[in-house]
């Protein structure tokens, strides 16, 4: 995937190795029915996750009559208090994201998450769902100053992990994965699955689709 060995991956969150599309659209449709709304389809919803839960309460309202100032305050503080409360009772690993990240585990090779999901969020996610013991490190949305597609998240992680930005490899299911890893230095590759905000895969501008986390495992320990 690289012509240089991959030391560690780096990994999105919200549609890549976890689906959160069902609880993220649960709470939000509960948001909408309490602050007097009509609910939108989950599908619809997937296209408004991935670039954090502001933006999704935000386009939720516009898809829904529009978003006002005291409207949008309080329907994100009540989506956030739906979704701390019910952020893992439908969420699960992708197939083949444990596999792959076990693969990688007994090749040596450094994983991480960074995502633009708050770290109140991640850092529960990632524990109950068992993916927690796998991230040498975590950024989220509020870790560094800025979120993704800025390249900052990606260099604080690669700094954590005590690699160089070619060495590691975003795995991602959007084009702020794509944005971020190439401002960054890094190679990335995206999953055909995920929330893209409605783009085709291929207009991503990765390195390479692969279809699971265990495929992309494989690839990168063969290489490695």
């Amino acid at each position: 995937m690289s012509g240089t060995a991959i030391r560690a991956v780096l990994f999105d969150l919200d549609g890549t190795i976890l689906d959160t599309a069902p609880d993220l659209a649960t709470c939000a449709n509960a948001m909408l029915e309490r602050i007097g709304r009509a609910p939108l389809p989950e599908s619809q919803i997937r296209d408004y996750i991935g670039k954090g839960v502001q933006n999704l309460v935000a386009r939720s309202l516009e898809a829904t009559g529009g978003v006002g100032a005291v409207d949008s305050a309080h329907a994100l503080e009540v989506f956030e208090r739906l979704y701390l409360e019910g952020l893992a009772v439908r969420t699960r690993p992708y197939p083949g994201v444990v596999e792959g990240m076990e693969t990688l585990a007994r090749a040596g090779i450094a994983m991480g998450c960074v995502t633009n999901k708050a770290a109140r969020f991640t850092v529960p996610l990632l524990e109950r769902t068992g993916l927690m013991r796998f991230m040498g490190v975590v950024v989220s949305g509020d870790t560094v100053a800025n979120k993704k597609p800025h390249p900052e998240p990606m260099l604080h992680a690669v700094a954590k992990l005590g690699v160089q930005p070619r060495e590691a490899i975003m795995v991602g299911d959007s084009r702020n994965d794509v944005d971020s890893a190439r401002a960054a230095g890094c190679p990335v590759v995206v999953v055909p699955y995920g929330y893209r905000e409605g783009l085709p895969v291929e207009a991503l501008g990765a390195d390479a689709v692969v279809a699971t986390v265990e495929e992309a495992a494989r690839s990168i320990t063969m290489d490695a």
